[in-house]
This record gives structure tokens, C-alpha cells and sequence, in this order.
């Protein structure tokens, strides 16, 4: 149960408050009821929260990520037998300290740094010439050596940490 409620009565946004829907598919004076408040015009907005006094200690965490871009990460995924630090990330308790996470936490077996970077910082991202060709990041003619191109990253961006 929260501690705190704020619950008010508002117009309903997608009927605007009419109780009836026109929509794409509703044409020449054809009407919906609206879905959204059941022919009201009337939404309740309920918000509940809980007194913030820190962050909380997750259980069962055992390293965290930066991001995740799209990639099944966890310990012998897909019947291989990864360890958690394959995916990158770093200790847990490390990031509850408050530490940054540190180069090469980067998911860097699994992606390559322009996969990466548009997830964990756009500004980061490459925009090589040999990344313009189109289509998903891993079937890059490139993405199999990779590291190549995580070697080229870590050069054009070695005075950033």
C-alpha cells in the first residue's frame, strides 16, 4: 500500500471528453464509445508513491549494465556458458559506490561500438564510413571482426573515460 495518493478527475484526453471515439476507421458521423473511459468522458488520474529516502538495495543483482541493447545477457544464456562479465557491465557493488562505469564494460563480445553507443550515448556513437551501409548491426559485413572496430573506437575517443 503507498504512503502517499493524489487522485483527481480529469477530462478524458483521447475523447476529449465527449465519451465517444473518431478514430481513423470512424468515418461520415460514425462514433466509437471510447475505450479509454468507457463513454464517460471522464478519467480518474491516480498517483501513488512511497516517501523517497535513498536507494533501495536490490536483491539477487549481481553486476549491472549500462544499457542493453537489445541482447539476452545473463549466465549460460542460450545453453553457452557465459559468465555474467562476458556481457561487459561491472560488479554491483561497485556501481552502488557510485563508481562510473569503466572503459570496456561496454558489451563489446556481442556488439560492436556503433550498436553500443546508440543505446549508451549517441554523442559516442561512430558515424564511419563503413557503418553507412544499412541493415541491423550484425549483419554488418564488418561485425564479425568487430574488434577491429572497438580497437578503432578506443583510439578516436582515448582522451574520453
Amino acid at each position: 500500500m503507498a504512503a502517499h495518493v493524489w487522485e483527481r478527475k480529469a477530462q478524458c484526453r483521447d475523447c476529449g471528453g465527449t465519451g465517444l471515439y473518431v478514430g481513423l476507421a470512424e468515418r461520415d458521423g460514425a462514433a466509437v464509445v471510447c475505450h479509454t473511459c468507457k463513454g464517460t468522458g471522464c478519467r480518474t488520474i491516480r498517483v501513488e508513491w512511497e516517501d523517497f529516502d535513498g536507494r533501495e538495495i536490490r536483491q539477487g543483482v549481481d553486476r549491472v549494465f549500462e544499457v542493453n541493447p537489445g541482447i539476452c545477457i545473463g549466465a549460460g544464456v542460450e545453453r553457452h556458458d557465459y559468465d555474467l562479465a562476458d556481457f561487459g557491465g561491472m560488479d554491483y557493488e561497485d556501481w552502488e559506490n557510485g563508481d562510473p562505469f569503466p572503459r570496456g564494460s561496454e558489451n563489446r563480445r556481442f556488439t560492436c561500438p556503433a550498436w553500443w553507443y546508440q543505446s549508451a550515448d549517441y554523442k559516442k556513437k561512430p558515424e564511419w564510413d563503413e557503418c553507412q551501409w544499412g541493415g541491423t548491426f550484425s549483419s554488418c559485413p564488418h561485425f564479425h571482426a568487430k574488434d577491429t572496430c572497438w580497437l578503432r573506437w578506443e583510439k578516436e575517443y582515448e582522451d574520453e573515460s
